[in-house]
């Protein structure tokens, strides 16, 4: 049974920072690409970044390039979503996804204030 972790998530003021984790289990995690998604509150879930099976290619979304950086440790089963400069905007549920699959986490809720 796959099952998708995240933590990392809290309140933040603009500007700050936080780092997220997901931790997979029950799948060949080295494997699959993995990616990020954010939903906040009344809009659809929308992609934020990915990372290729080895974390050798990454992906964003144009609104947190430079900001944002997707990682991986393929011996922890661990997804991270590193994030600075954190805007208002930014405020989302946060969600990790094995690429191609149905497979979601709980989500982590991540709060900018401003």
């Amino acid at each position: 049974q796959v099952q998708l972790v995240e933590s990392g998530g809290g309140l933040v003021q603009a500007g700050g920072s936080l780092r997220l984790s997901c931790a997979a289990s029950g799948l060949t995690f080295s494997t699959y690409v993995m990616g990020w998604y954010r939903q906040a509150p009344g809009k659809e879930r929308e992609f934020v970044a990915r990372i290729s099976w080895s974390g050798g290619n990454k992906y964003y979304t144009d609104s947190v390039k430079g900001r944002f950086t997707i990682s991986r440790d393929n011996a922890k089963n661990t997804v991270y979503l590193q994030m600075n400069s954190l805007k208002s905007e930014d405020t989302a549920i946060y969600y990790c996804n094995v690429g191609g699959t149905g497979y979601w986490g709980q989500g982590t809720q991540v709060t900018v204030s401003s």
